[in-house]
Order: structure tokens, then sequence, then C-alpha cells
């Protein structure tokens, strides 16, 4: 049986769920983006981690929005907008928040977090924290 918090899930075009190699690392996000490049804003990844420090580098995804969902524990999630607004989302179970496209995010923990991602993964940037 997959299990979401090694092997994410592509949402493409048409309905299709396409369940993905385990995740391998870095590299890995580069092999995504040679199997679903071409389905560009329409592909999404759902991926589920587990984490319990603070994150060490800020993202943006510019293809669109970001949805995050706490599932357990509690996160802040740190947004800069492209317009120049800067907001602190405090996540508890249940509680989501969107990450519109151009938003640099991080997170804060200060205990176990376990969060569902679904992204649109194309052309998403690193920055160091």
């Amino acid at each position: 049986m997959p299990d979401l918090y090694d092997q994410p899930i592509h949402l493409g075009p048409g309905g299709t769920a396409l369940p993905q190699p385990a995740f391998s690392g870095p590299e890995w996000y580069e092999d995504y983006g040679a199997r679903h490049g071409d389905d560009g804003a329409d592909g999404r990844l759902v991926s589920l981690y587990r984490f319990d420090e603070s994150w060490t580098s800020w993202e943006m995804h510019p293809a669109g929005d970001e949805v995050v969902v706490c599932l357990a524990g509690t996160m802040t999630l740190h947004q800069e907008h492209a317009d120049g607004r800067v907001e602190q989302v405090v996540l508890g179970p249940g509680n989501y928040a969107i990450n519109p496209p151009g938003t640099w995010h991080t997170a804060d923990v200060a205990e176990p977090v376990t969060a569902l991602f679904i992204t649109v993964g194309e052309g998403t940037s690193h920055r160091p924290r």
C-alpha cells in the first residue's frame, strides 16, 4: 500500500491522480518536473510531511496557489506576499492557509507537526532563511 509520507501523488489534467516514485531528496523535484512539467499550472503535487524543526529556507511557487493543511501539532506559517505584505498565520489541526503565487513562505514549529501540501510545483524557488 503506498504511503503519502514517502510517495506523493500528482494530480493532473482531466482528473488524473498518478502515484509518484518514493521521495529521494532534492533531485526528486527535478525528476518530478521532467515527468509532469507539461501539465504546467494544471498539475498539483500532493504531499504529506512530518517535521519537528523550523524550516531552514524559504520557498515560493510562482505558477499557482499552494494549500497548506495542518493535521497535527501547531505551526506558524510566515508569508512575504508579492505586494510587500508580511503575515504570520498560526495553524493547528484542521486549519489551512493558502500561499498565493509569488508568496515566499517558511514555517516555525515548537512541537512535532504533520502537514499536507497541495502545490503547483512548476518554477518553485528556494532561498536561505
